[in-house]
């Protein structure tokens, strides 16, 4: 540690703050905040770390910059912009520089309503950000089909009205304005119209439309039809924008769900907004971070980034985890709510629990629509090997995979399967299936290695290359009969892994224990995938030989049908093709007399079996 750090350390406030971590460079690599400076700070620099992030962090700083703040709150807000502004390479960062739009409700006397990527702190009302910007211009749409919000750019005010400063322009007469410019609609009665736009805007459309029936049963009553029929057109257009939200709650409080998907430094957020029982809104952005983030700190970056704007905060935000510094992202969080929110962390099966299962899988497709774009700039080579290498730590990318699997039936008929895979796709026509010739019984140990020894023997022998990743279905056992087989063959230089079912452990060579992949990970999802594949390969070749050893035997029983003619059949055709073949054909193949046996057998057992 330099001597400037080391005095800087001794000398810290116990005050709230944040604190601003740099290289030998002078760059800020990383942002936080505290209650106390001198705890928080000190942490970073003890013995016992056991975080490789932090440890990587630490061994980096050359100098920390403090600033001192009123309360943690303050703190908070000033961490989040600093993080925004600087992007620190170790902290949780918008993967994207560009700033999402808004819809902007103007602070004027007549209002204007529009699309906006600068966010101003003068009094105006935004709402959104709109991640996907169709959704906010269908949103522009409604709101320019039903109300009559002006369009122009005039700075409307009274003394502007009173001098006839401006002129009605084509909106008015095609009756898609009421004219403020010209004072033909009273700032009071344009203001209110503005109002209902920002119910819409905030999801309550159900409350807006029972607020437009009273009016308009009042202007009925009072005989201003013109009205009441405007405010009926009204009524309408918004019954059929309420009709195409989605009813996903029977609970009527306003509700965010957040979900997150990650893996590696790749994170997805879904934000689904749920006002009065209605899906009004999703929002996903994505983070970057560095690996084995822990999840807290994630939900606690999320909800920082989404709520630090204009955002509405509901009255219950629904979240995987308790996020970290919870008490006050909620203090900070009251501080800006209409009503006071809380965080709701489901634990068992509920609606809540639902409606996060739902989140939790946009958060993943989204994902994966991020690795498919990564995958496409840098080449063909799958998102997914890459996460595999790393979780698994091999030498090299897994492009070829061959899968072990064996099959039998209380020891009889026993065979084995192998599958390929190629860049994270199988490969059929590389496929093997062995018949298992040395195991006598239920053995998967000895049938693995003896069916290992047999492919990497021929290998040898053609002097072909090895597969980037050997996999075998099943746990230590078939792992070290496989290893044992490598072992009798002199290879050496391989790479060898065994995936349990029930646990998904994945076992490894020269690790006593297993390891676990998170079951969100495409790699263990892509592990599966070839597992399951082996099985089922196996599975099926394994019932053929059952039911052709049947069938020999079936045919066997026929008089005057020896094996010589079985054989000879079972070699040309499958057992459901000698069952369905013309007598005229059997004919072809084995003689007339030969085939009369077999077609009168079958079919006079199927006119048996109908009957």
């Amino acid at each position: 540690m330099n001597p400037l750090l080391e005095d800087k350390l001794k000398n810290l406030p116990a005050l709230p703050g944040v604190y601003q971590f740099k290289n030998d460079k002078g760059k800020v690599i990383y942002v936080g905040k505290a209650k106390n400076l001198r705890n928080r700070v000190r942490s970073y620099f003890q013995k016992n770390i056991d975080s490789p992030k932090t440890a990587a962090l630490v061994s980096k700083i050359s100098d920390i910059e403090l600033i001192v703040t009123d309360n943690e709150i303050e703190a908070l807000v000033l961490e989040n912009n600093l993080i925004k502004e600087l992007k620190p390479r170790y902290n949780i960062n918008l993967k994207d520089d560009k700033s999402y739009p808004y819809i902007k409700v103007t602070n004027e006397p007549y209002p204007q309503i529009y699309p906006t990527r600068n966010v101003v702190n003068d009094g105006s009302k935004y709402f959104g950000p709109y991640t996907d910007v169709k959704n906010m211009k269908q949103s522009l749409r409604l709101i320019n089909k039903i109300f009559k919000i002006r369009s122009c750019k005039y700075e409307i005010t009274e003394e502007a009205i009173q001098k006839k400063k401006f002129k009605v322009c084509l909106d008015y007469h095609i009756k898609k304005c009421d004219g403020p410019c010209e004072g033909l609609i009273s700032q009071y009665q344009y203001n209110q119209m503005v109002n209902q736009v920002i119910k819409v805007l905030r999801g309550k459309t159900d409350d807006l439309i029972e607020e437009l029936k009273h009016q308009m049963n009042e202007a009925a009553s009072k005989l201003e039809f013109e009205k009441a029929a405007e405010l009926r057109d009204r009524i309408e257009q918004l019954q059929i924008y309420s009709s195409k939200q989605k009813v996903v709650s029977t609970d009527l409080e306003d509700k965010d769900i957040i979900s997150a998907a990650y893996e590696g430094k790749d994170v997805a957020a879904t934000i689904l907004n749920i006002r009065s029982g209605k899906l009004v809104g999703k929002r996903q952005f994505a983070l970057t971070t560095e690996e084995n983030e822990d999840i807290n700190q994630i939900y606690s970056a999320i909800i920082k980034f989404y709520y630090n704007e204009y955002v509405e905060i509901p009255k219950e935000i629904i979240i995987e985890v308790e996020p970290e510094d919870s008490d006050t992202l909620i203090e900070w969080l009251n501080k800006r709510a209409i009503k006071k929110c809380r965080f709701i962390i489901p634990q068992k099966q509920s609606e809540a629990k639902a409606l996060l299962m739902m989140c939790k899988q946009n958060a993943q497709l989204y994902l994966e629509e991020i690795q498919l774009q990564r995958m496409k700039k840098e080449g063909s080579v799958p998102y997914v090997l890459s996460a595999l290498q790393r979780d698994l730590n091999l030498k090299k990318l897994p492009r070829k995979i061959e899968c072990f699997d064996i099959s039998n039936l209380q020891g009889s008929d026993s065979v084995a399967s192998m599958v390929v895979f190629i860049d994270g796709k199988p490969k059929k026509s590389l496929y093997r299936k062995f018949i298992i010739k040395t195991v006598d019984g239920p053995n998967d140990f000895a049938s693995m290695q003896e069916v290992i020894y047999r492919r990497y023997s021929k290998i040898l022998e053609e002097n072909e290359t090895m597969p980037d990743l050997i996999m075998v279905d099943g746990g230590k056992g078939q792992l070290s009969s496989a290893i044992e087989a490598l072992k009798n063959l002199g290879i050496k230089d391989y790479e060898i892994i065994g995936l349990a079912k029930r646990l998904e452990e994945i076992y490894l060579q020269d690790e006593s224990e297993p390891l676990l992949i998170p079951k969100t990970s495409s790699s263990l999802k892509l592990l599966q995938q070839i597992r399951d594949e082996a099985h089922r390969f196996a599975i099926t070749f394994h019932r053929e030989r059952r039911n052709k050893r049947t069938f020999t035997s079936e045919l066997l029983e026929i008089k005057g049908i020896g094996e010589k003619i079985a054989q000879k059949l079972l070699s040309k055709f499958s057992i459901e093709e000698i069952k369905n073949l013309e007598e005229e054909k059997l004919a072809e193949i084995i003689g007339k007399a030969k085939a009369k046996l077999i077609f009168e057998y079958f079919h006079k057992k199927t006119i048996f079996e109908n009957k």
